[in-house]
Parts: C-alpha cells; structure tokens; sequence
C-alpha cells in the first residue's frame, strides 16, 4: 500500500556511560512512517540561496533506517523481554569503541545514578531472603517469629519496593525514548542490539512516539491490510490503516462451556491508575473493566468483566445472576445507595444490571469488589429493556410500555419503592436517551420526551408505519440519530423542532461485500471520536464522519465499511474512552518525581505488600481479584517495615497473623506487575488531556475480506470481542 507520515520530530540523541552519566548529545530529525523507521542528521550549511523565493531550510542526512517489525520500544524494567538472552547489547550503534563481549554490561544505565544502585541493592536482597526462605522450611521447630509465613510475607515485600524503584526510575526516564535496533552479528556470529537513546522535548511528546510506534505495527498486521473499503470513492478504494480504527485485537468472550449464552449488551467501567506505568499507559487499551451481559432465553444468566488494563482485554471476573441480562447503566458519581434502610457509607461508582425477569441489580465497581449493593424488583415484574441515569432520577424502561421514573430523596438514595410509572405506549419502551434536561423514550414508531425535572411529556412520530419501532438512538451535536426495526435507514431528527434532517440508506455499503442480500437490518449506533458507528444483522460495521462542530450535524462525508466483520449481528458497539493518568504528564525532574512517589506511597501504605493472591498458587484456576491473604508481624524487625500494620496496630496483636484489607488489584501474569484502581480524575486542565479511545464491538463469530472483498476467514463457532484502537488524541 501507499508509504504514510505519522510521526516526524526533532530530538535529542544521546550517549549515556554506564554509569548514567551524559557523554554526548545531538540533535536528530527522527521520522515514524507506516512501515519504517528513519533517524537522520540535521545538515544546515551554506547561506540561503538569494535568487530562491523559497528560503533552503535542513537538510537531512539519513544516519539510520529500519523496517517498523524490527524497531522495539524498551522501557525500564522490561529489558528482558526486548531481546534474547543470547543477544549482545551495545548502547549506541555508532560507537567506535569496540568492547569484548565479556565487557559489555547485560543493562545499560540511563538517568540518576544512585536509582539503580538502590535497585541493584534490592535486587540482591530478595536472592538472600529467598534463599534464607527455603532454609526456614527445613526447620524442625515451630517458631511464631521464624517461619514460611512470615519469609515470604519479606518476599512479597521486597518485589513490592523493587516495582516501585523501577517506577521511580520510569519517572526519570519519561522523557527518554529508548529503541532498540538489530546491528551487524559480531565476528563469533551472536546477534548484536543497539539501545539508542532519545530525549523527548516533554513526557507528551514521548506518549505520542511510544503510542504511534505501537499502533503502526498493528497497522502492519493482515487484518488492517486493508481494514476499511470505501464504496462511494471510484471504483471502490480501500482506506490507508492511519486514516481509520484500527482492529487491535480479537477476543473470545465465553469459555467453551457458556456458548450456549447470547451476547446482548456491555459497558465499559472507566478508571485510572497512575501505577500502571509510563509504557502500559501509551499503548495499553483505555484504563478501565469491560462489563459484557449475556444470558439464555428464559434461563439464567452471566455478566464477565474484562480488564482492559493491556493491549489485550483479558477476563478477570464471572458473575451469574437470575436471568438474561437486556441492559446495563453505568453511575459514575459516588452514590449511598438505594433503600431506606441505607445508611452506610458512599458506595464509589455503581453498575446498574436490568434482567428479563424484571430484576433490577446494583453492583460496586471492579474498585469495591464488584459486591451486589441493591436489588429490587419492577412494577409487573415486566423485562427490563433500558436504563438510564440522571443526578435527579432513575429511569427504567419495561416491556409494557411503561417507563418507571424512581426518584431521589433528600437522604440521597432513589425510592424504589413508590416508582412513578408513565404508559407512553402498548410496544415495548426500547431504548432511553438523556439529552440535556430531558429522557427521550422510544416505543413503537413514535419517541417521548420526559422533562427530567418536570416529569411532562411530549411526543412525535419518528416512523410513518406503525408496524416499525424504534430500536436505536443517539445524540449528534444538535441532532438525535435513530436506527428502527425493519428498516435498513438511519434518520437524524433536530432536539428542538423534531424535524426530519437527513436519512442515510446503509444497506448499499453492505451488500457490497456480502451480494446477494435482501435486506439489512440496523442492531446498533454508536457516536464516538467523530464517526458514526452502524452495526447490522449481518455482523457489518459501517461508519460515517460526523461533524464535531455543534450545531446541525448533516452528514456530508463518505462512509465506510469494515472489512473485518462478525457473522451473525453485532449485538453491541460500546465506547471505552479514558485519559493518561494526569502524574505521568509531569516534568521527570527528581523534584516533581519525589511528589509523585510521596502521593503513592500514602495512597497505598495500607496494603504495602499486596501483589496478588494467587503469588504461591500461580496456576491456580480461581483467579480472584479480591486479594485477603494472610501476613505476619514484622515490626519487631529493625530497619524499613515490611508489613501493611501500623505500630499501634502491631502493639495491640503482635504475634497474630492478621488479614489484609481487601484492596483491589489486576491480577497480573507475573507477581511484581500490579494496578491499584480508582475512580478517573476529572480536575486536571484540558490542556494537559491526552484521551484514549477503543470502539468495541460483540457479536457471533469473525470473518475478514481482503482488498478485493473476497472473504480471507470465518470462524462463526463462538462469541468474540472485536477491538477497534484509535491513536491518543494529544
């Protein structure tokens, strides 16, 4: 395909010695295309040419090229998975000095010296503890102060301060992009690396190269080559991978004893973790949990909670409950709960589960253990079909019609006792949509708007035939779009006079790569990053650019159609948008790390030496990430203190093993990788915004068509998660 510019800045080369010290630096235009790598030489000689109407700025001299698949990012405390053991490792590729392979070091050390001698130093302190570990278990005595127990509750902390010094020399780095490029084999034939070293100009500009290295390589993959195919342009073109989503991953949803469930909804569960990591936080998908619901008709049913927290979403809880779950609703302010009974303490953010039997389930998010808060039961017991929530009230929307509105009281829950009910139709209420200050509800062919301080009600008609319903709605600037039951057409009404703005036939842009088609009809909308998302029965995802600016948002572009597709409908199409933790956007001078590391070491001095639960039993099948393992007193012990108790605590139960407290963490593939959650900050200058955002979408099923929309794959035999990627908006 056709060579595109993503990336091109000027940065700072530069030589570090071995022991972190600056040797040189110097400045090098440095060049990300679609599929390689260009460093080169900044040539300024000579006065601009007189007779030339066009001053002659730098040239460029190329120092290095190399294809995108060959070029790695390496950040500290992953060395080891950037090359083979076996691999000779050289700091700078232009380094005349030639050293024995004996004399090179296995790391080089870039930034404050004293940082990795501390590291080194703990290092080796956790090799004696685990060889003194297996020394007290041949022990034949039973000791209170000496024993398994309280040896590996020393490991558990040391791999706990070894993370947090690597963090810490992350901080220090977080302006530094490090690659490292294959070189010439030496003359004994070993395979020899370069870690060339850039400083960037901010840790922005380093979260960009980091994040768009990462992203390219994903656009180098089969599936996005091509992705997308534009029907409208001549002949049919297929899209550049940069100037599209790109499909980052796929992911079965079910293990192969649930297939029987049906997808039919998910939301993502937004957090953000500072402790995730510089790295994690370029090019991980946007921090938070994916809550997928399914379930059998007439039968119980499951909601699986995803972590995507990687590049990959990986599923991390299970929750079985009474019935099919329809729909789902995320709070995200702090709420005290429902009931008048409650009187406990905020509940942090909730989900709110809506099941076929009518059932109406409240749970905490992944940060306060996912535990069931409330349940309560709709009026007629009628399917719940919609939710949604307001500062004022909550809106539920059942199979009869009827629309519960359960208001909030002075104490700060809703009464879910004495809902007021409004009858806006004989058809099921499907879908709920908050604009402004009022609900629009959809039943049949027409759409109710309830004032949502006033609670009246006014109506229109969206669909002249009564037999079509409206199943799918969503706000555009100053327009609503709207997807109906039988009808292959997307309309867009105006939020003040309710006309008829524009209608778009979607049924062309399918039928272009599945002929043979009767008819197509809409099972999703979704409106993210300015593009129209339209998801079909027939697993075909369309999207349309929409106009950011407010105002009428007429579409006037040309949509395209995903070449990567389900084979049976997209049941859902959900946003997962989060922003780069507001700390890893400070300067990386010791200064403001020292802030950094004082605020974490008091956000999480209660659960200091929480890794995970399954650290013995790593294999264990029952990974849960409510963490309650037991740990040993060590306050008797003299230097740092290793345990999660205070003194005062300590003094009052000084032998007793005691609990941990609770705290969640991801669980993670190795012991010393871990994400404390919380809730997604929202206090810091837009300015300083750099937003993530992932379009994911669920049906039965894959299949992929090439350039010339032959179909290249199908695998129709289990749900699956299709994770589109957008690059970070900086």
């Amino acid at each position: 395909g056709q060579r595109q510019l993503i990336l091109c800045e000027t940065l700072i080369e530069t030589v570090y010695g071995d022991k972190g010290q600056i040797i040189k630096s110097k400045e090098r235009k440095v060049f990300l295309l679609s599929d390689m790598v260009i460093c080169a030489n900044i040539n300024i000689k000579g006065q601009p040419d007189i007779s030339s109407l066009v001053p002659l700025g730098p040239r460029y001299i190329v120092k290095w090229s190399l294809p995108l698949s060959q070029t790695q990012v390496v950040e500290v405390g992953q060395e080891g998975n950037g090359y083979d053991k076996e691999t000779l490792l050289i700091q700078h590729h232009s380094s005349k000095k030639v050293m024995a392979s004996n004399q090179v070091p296995s790391k080089v050390a870039l930034g404050p010296p004293h940082l990795y001698q501390e590291l080194q130093d703990l290092k080796f302190d956790l090799s004696v503890i685990e060889k003194i570990s297996s020394l007290i278990g041949t022990l034949n005595g039973t000791y209170q102060n000496l024993n398994p127990t309280v040896a590996q509750d020393w490991c558990l902390a040391l791999q706990r301060l070894i993370r947090l010094k690597e963090d810490e020399i992350q901080a220090a780095n977080k302006c530094r992009l490090r690659l490292l490029l294959p070189g010439k084999p030496d003359k004994s034939g070993r395979p020899v690396s370069f870690m060339v070293v850039f400083n960037t100009p901010s840790p922005t500009s380093k979260i960009s190269w980091v994040n768009r290295l990462h992203l390219a390589k994903i656009a180098l993959r089969e599936e996005n080559q091509p992705g997308w195919f534009c029907p409208e342009e001549a002949h049919g073109k297929t899209r550049a991978p940069f100037s599209c989503p790109l499909l980052a991953c796929r992911v079965p949803v079910f293990s192969s004893k649930s297939q029987s469930l049906k997808l039919e909804t998910a939301l993502h569960n937004p957090v953000q973790s500072s402790l995730l990591g510089f790295f994690a936080a370029s090019t991980s998908l946007p921090q938070g949990y994916l809550w997928v619901g399914s379930g059998t008709e007439n039968g119980p049913g499951q909601v699986d909670i995803f972590s995507l927290n990687r590049t990959t979403p990986r599923i991390i809880k299970t929750l079985q409950v009474s019935s099919r779950v329809l729909c789902m609703e995320y709070i995200s302010e702090t709420i005290k709960g429902f009931g008048e009974d409650c009187d406990q303490s905020p509940l942090g953010p909730a989900i709110c589960l809506g099941l076929q039997d009518g059932s109406i389930i409240i749970y905490g998010s992944v940060g306060t253990a996912t535990q069931c808060l409330f349940m309560f039961v709709s009026p007629e017991r009628q399917p719940v079909l919609c939710l949604k929530y307001t500062p004022s009230y909550f809106f539920a929307g059942y199979q009869d019609g009827t629309v519960a509105i359960y208001m909030r009281k002075k104490e700060g829950w809703w009464d879910e006792k004495f809902p007021r009910c409004l009858k806006i139709g004989s058809g099921a209420v499907r879908i709920l949509l908050v604009l402004d200050e009022t609900i629009w509800a959809s039943c049949q062919n027409n759409v109710t708007i309830i004032s949502a301080t006033s609670i009246a009600t006014q109506g229109f008609e969206a669909h002249s035939d009564k037999k079509v319903s409206v199943t799918h709605m969503v706000r555009a600037g100053g327009g609503v779009w709207m997807a109906f039951t039988v009808d292959s057409s997307i309309r867009l009404f105006h939020t003040e006079t309710l006309e008829l703005l524009q209608e778009i036939n979607v049924f062309p842009r399918t039928c272009m790569i599945t002929p043979g088609l009767k008819s197509v009809r809409i099972t999703c909308l979704l409106i993210c990053q300015g593009l129209l998302w339209v998801g079909t029965d027939q697993g075909i995802i369309v999207t349309f650019p929409v106009p950011k600016l407010e105002g009428i948002p007429k579409i006037t572009g040309k949509g395209m159609t995903s070449l990567n597709a389900h084979c049976g409908p997209v049941e859902f199409l959900v946003p997962a948008v989060g922003s780069v933790a507001p700390e890893l956007l400070k300067s990386d001078t010791e200064e403001d790390f020292g802030m950094i590391r004082n605020g974490v070491e008091r956000t999480v001095s209660t659960s200091q030496e929480s890794l995970y639960e399954n650290h013995i039993q790593k294999d264990s099948k029952n990974k849960s990430i409510l963490l309650r393992y037991k740990l040993s007193s060590t306050s008797h012990l003299p230097g740092q203190q290793l345990t999660v108790k205070t003194e005062s605590q300590e003094d009052e139960h000084p032998l007793e093993h005691s609990t941990e407290d609770g705290s969640i963490y991801e669980m993670a593939d190795d012991p010393d990788i871990w994400v404390r959650n919380r809730q997604t900050s929202q206090d810091f200058h837009k300015k300083e915004r750099i937003t993530s955002t992932a379009i994911i979408s669920g049906g039965r099923g894959y299949r992929s068509f090439d350039g010339t929309l032959q179909q290249t794959a199908s695998n129709d035999s289990e749900s699956v998660l299709l994770v589109w990627q957008i690059p970070l908006t900086v």
